[in-house]
């Protein structure tokens, strides 16, 4: 599914911009980075931290969704390489994960 939206990002510069996802997948797609401008960046980061962690973990499970496919496909070097992506999106999952918990800790 494609589509276009405007938002603001939390950090030093206010702007509005339009951009455009193409998604294979369903799943929420809210942007909590339309934070309000009296959050403290702790504040924004625990919203956004949370945010991209179900992002990245959506992408992830899609990821190797395809590779299974490519797979019975018999596109199996397509399939290495969507694992690996599934893969490196997992890393990031915990760097983010990790983030997080110096967050609250």
């Amino acid at each position: 599914m494609s589509h276009k939206h405007e938002h603001s990002h939390p950090h030093d510069h206010d702007h509005t911009h339009t951009h455009e996802h193409d998604h294979t997948h369903e799943h929420d797609h809210a942007h909590p980075h339309d934070a309000k401008p009296d959050m403290s960046t702790r504040e924004k980061l625990a919203v956004l931290l949370a945010h991209w962690v179900d992002h990245n973990d959506s992408h992830k499970d899609n990821y190797y969704s395809w590779a299974k496919k490519a797979k019975q496909a018999g596109l199996d070097t397509i399939a290495a390489h969507l694992t690996q992506a599934g893969d490196l999106s997992e890393q990031v999952t915990q760097q983010l994960k990790q983030a997080s918990e110096h967050l609250h800790g």
